[in-house]
């Protein structure tokens, strides 16, 4: 290597698949992989890997020095990741209803050049049945077009058990029905896609967008989803477009219906994992704003209890609960003000976080950040809040829920005040002020905070500085009446903060004072 090159990052994909996997889902990889012959270097990596906390190749290596397979790791190492793969596929095989109807497309395909049209038939009878209940209507298009090759065969053949007629109606009803779920899920996209970028919708181009779907025959009007699937997702972005425009009552009935067809619908909520967990997590964030906090807890207990479910053990789903549920939790602790709880809370996530980490998406990862800052401001730990404010102000995403940045921002500058840094706040000021203006943020709640942050950095007199508290929080409650600047106290209390300033109390009392 030469002195000015900078070595390569061993690729960490292996690690994080080995890392990825379930117990039974290792033990199935074992299981297989003794029942082939030869000899098994790879199985000396994954066990190797497997051991490991952080991926250290190096010490790998090193274990290894006088394995012949290390000459060529590489090579071993991209052998193993596509037999882990091919393992998972067989262990899932007979576990997700789309692979198990494409095995039964494929045998119907076989028998069918074989000439054996009655078992062709009984197998596409059980396929059809299994598409329907499951509504799966790409797959049942497909067998329809099937089955109409199957006629064709017995009308040859002088059989007539069908009419080509009800089949077409029938192939006519799935397409009808395949197309309104397409339509639905491109207006989930649009909604989904702006909320990533802006969060909650205080910008006038994320809001048309919003209207947009909003005001569509299909949202709007009663009876437009042909199928419960496409219910499910009617309901989900009806209360995507509430809750994004702060309609809380609305959207709370919206994310209801979504939960009571899915738990009347076992078999499609064990399709719709995902979305059922989203729409729990959804309710659970409303019944919070409401102070329903007995309701929160209630069904963050029913949330936890999923992964006793089979349908739900998945890495990925238990990610999704685990974030959460915990941050639910977090959430009350910080509303209630008992942020010794949430400090407790905080520890835990912490060690998951690190089993976790790697899988889990940037924007549940810097919701935490910002979560556990703020609740260390509550127990006035502000170098801790400051450790994981700048974990968030250290990435440089560009296209991820700005308004997290944006708060981001505002929090760390609430640190650097209590830190008594007063001749940063400035620079901190305008930096934030730079930020906010190229992202279009810069609307008048946050314009007020900043103005009111630096007046108050500058005061040296006692009694003045508390009468620019009174000020600012009387301009606040203003701001307030209009409920989409209402938002920012779903990230930080300013209300509180100010009345613990005000009355010379503790942040943890001021809140507990203003919310119970």
């Amino acid at each position: 290597m030469k002195a000015n090159e900078i070595p390569m990052k061993p690729s960490e994909e292996l690690f994080n698949l080995i890392k990825s996997l379930t117990k039974s889902e290792k033990r199935f990889f074992k299981l297989s992989s003794s029942l082939q012959s030869g000899e098994k270097n790879y199985l000396k990596i994954f066990d190797a890997i497997d051991e490991q906390e952080v991926y250290d190749e190096h010490s790998i290596k090193k274990s290894f020095k006088n394995e012949k397979f290390i000459k060529h790791f590489p090579s071993e190492k991209n052998h193993l990741y596509k037999l882990i793969l091919k393992s998972l596929r067989s262990y899932f095989s007979d576990n997700s209803i789309s692979s198990i109807l494409k095995q039964e497309i494929k045998n119907i395909e076989i028998l069918y050049n074989k000439t054996l049209y009655e078992e062709c038939e009984k197998f596409l009878k059980r396929a059809k049945k299994l598409a329907f209940e499951h509504e799966k209507f790409y797959y049942l298009f497909e067998l329809i077009s099937i089955e109409k090759m199957l006629l064709e065969e017995a009308f040859e053949d002088g059989k007539f058990n069908r009419s080509l007629d009800d089949l077409i109606e029938e192939e006519q009803m799935v397409i009808a029905k395949l197309r309104n779920l397409a339509e639905y899920h491109v207006l989930y996209s649009k909604v989904n896609l702006a909320f990533r970028s802006e969060g909650y919708t205080r910008d006038l181009n994320t809001k048309n967008i919003i209207d947009e779907v909003s005001e569509n025959h299909l949202i709007k009007s009663k009876n437009t989803a042909l199928s419960k699937r496409a219910a499910t997702i009617c309901y989900y972005t009806q209360g995507f477009c509430h809750s994004s425009n702060n309609q809380k009552d609305l959207s709370f009935i919206a994310f209801l219906q979504v939960k009571s067809i899915l738990d009347r619908n076992p078999t499609l909520r064990g399709d719709l994992i995902k979305r059922y967990v989203r729409t729990l997590y959804n309710l659970l964030k409303i019944h919070i704003e409401r102070k329903e906090f007995r309701s929160a807890f209630k069904l963050i207990e029913e949330l936890r209890a999923l992964e006793k479910n089979d349908k739900f053990s998945s890495i990925d789903v238990k990610i999704r609960i685990f974030r959460a549920a915990n941050m639910a939790e977090l959430d009350i602790y910080d509303k209630l003000g008992e942020f010794e709880k949430g400090l407790t809370l905080i520890k835990k996530i912490e060690d998951q976080l690190k089993y976790f980490e790697s899988n889990t998406n940037k924007e549940h990862l810097i919701a935490f950040y910002l979560k556990f800052s703020v609740l260390y401001i509550g127990i006035n730990d502000l170098n801790k809040s400051l450790y994981w404010v700048n974990k968030i102000l250290n990435d440089n995403e560009k296209l991820l829920r700005q308004d997290l940045y944006a708060y981001a921002r505002l929090i760390n500058i609430i640190i650097h005040f209590e830190l008594g840094n007063y001749d940063l706040i400035e620079y901190l000021v305008k930096s934030t002020q730079r930020f906010l203006n190229k992202k279009k943020r810069d609307f008048d709640l946050e314009k007020l905070i900043l103005t009111s942050i630096r007046k108050l950095s500058k005061s040296t007199n006692r009694e003045k500085k508390k009468e620019g508290y009174i000020v600012f929080r009387s301009k606040l409650e203003e701001l307030f009446k209009e409920p989409d600047n209402r938002i920012v106290l779903n990230y930080f209390d300013f209300l509180s903060w100010l009345d613990s300033k005000i009355d010379n109390i503790p942040f943890s009392e001021a809140v507990q004072r203003r919310h119970i």
